[in-house]
């Protein structure tokens, strides 16, 4: 029963960790390279930037972005050109909007 208990508690965990970003002066630091498309149609993944850390919720595309880089789950390369990027976005105005658009690249941010 204890390693049961263990088990969810340390899954929970898991899934409830905040999307922490970190934006990062060189392509070499970063675990990700981005770019911002100017539609949404064209995005993987519609992201939305939250004012508090607590609100985050699993990999839908809320982000929180962190002053120091330690503090981050993963740390993001912005590119000038679509070709140079792993991950396409849009900021979306709205909480509600964000999410995955193509679930092909979910795994980019676990």
């Amino acid at each position: 029963m204890r390693v049961f208990l263990f088990i969810l508690i340390s899954f929970s965990c898991l899934v409830s960790r905040a999307q922490k970003m970190f934006s990062v002066d060189y392509e070499s630091q970063a675990d990700l390279k981005v770019f911002v498309v100017a539609y949404e149609s064209q995005a993987d993944l519609l992201v939305y930037k939250l004012d508090y850390e607590s609100q985050a919720k699993g990999n839908e595309g809320l982000w929180f972005f962190v002053n120091y880089e330690s503090q981050a789950d993963k740390k993001l390369y912005f590119v000038d050109y679509e070709s140079q990027a792993d991950l396409k976005i849009y900021f979306v105005n709205y909480q509600s909007r964000a999410g995955w658009k193509s679930k092909k690249k979910k795994h980019l941010l676990y």
